[in-house]
């Protein structure tokens, strides 16, 4: 595509391309190319490697942290009916942040050369090519450094002995969305809630990209008025 006299090569590394689209980039970002073989980011085999995580990992490394901080706040006193209301409540914490993250910071307008590169690191890359398996779930380095201001957060809102088993079920919403993410994107579910939600997602990146930012649940874009309109006229809003 030319945009701004610059064409993207799709047969070189990206990241350091699309800055150039300038405002552009919103109009390419959003053309998705639907192909299970993603393009490359980085001409260095190290920070690519960097970028490409298998779905399986999110489970196998996190659920073993959340069962660690549950443990934290049962060894404090907590009895199992309180962690679980503790973790639930967790969890719908994260459906939040999950929602406000899409929302606000992955749906950002960009036009400078350093924003479109970061959005395309953190969301456009996942908009152009909704397919790509290794770059649908978050790689652990990157969640674990999220984890840092997430902890904080949950401590100002909690006590001492609360905040594991809180920050527990956030971290267990977490690995719930990222599986739940993959599966809406390479899964064949047969029946509902999971068909429905699949149909859900699958509308915000072909038909209209600016509402459903939901993943794991519509609940917030109910709340918030964000839901997509039964029916478009079949332009791209």
């Amino acid at each position: 595509m030319v945009a701004q006299g610059f064409t993207v090569d799709l047969t070189k590394p990206l990241v350091f391309q699309v800055g150039h689209l300038g405002e552009a980039y919103e109009e390419w970002v959003h053309q998705p190319i639907v192909s299970k073989d993603g393009p490359r980011f980085f001409a260095s085999d190290f920070w690519e490697s960097l970028t490409r995580t298998v779905w399986w990992a999110i489970p196998t490394i996190w659920l073993p942290v959340v069962c660690w901080f549950v443990f934290m706040s049962y060894r404090m006193g907590h009895s199992p009916s309180e962690l679980a209301l503790m973790v639930g409540g967790g969890v719908v914490l994260w459906t939040l942040i999950e929602y406000t993250l899409h929302r606000f910071l992955f749906h950002i307008k960009t036009k400078s050369y350093w924003a479109n590169t970061f959005h395309y690191l953190i969301h456009g890359c996942h908009h152009k090519h909704p397919m790509d398996g290794l770059r649908l779930v978050f790689p652990p380095a990157a969640t674990a450094i999220l984890c840092i201001p997430f902890w904080n957060l949950v401590r100002l809102i909690s006590t001492p002995s609360t905040t594991p088993a809180i920050f527990a079920g956030g971290l267990l919403g977490y690995v719930m969305y990222d599986c739940t993410h993959y599966y809406l994107h390479h899964g064949q579910p047969a029946k509902d809630p999971a068909r429905g939600l699949k149909r859900y997602h699958l509308n915000h990146h072909f038909r209209i990209q600016n509402k459903g930012f939901g993943i794991t649940s519509p609940l917030w874009d109910h709340i918030f008025g964000t839901l997509p309109p039964a029916k478009t006229n079949g332009k791209r809003s």
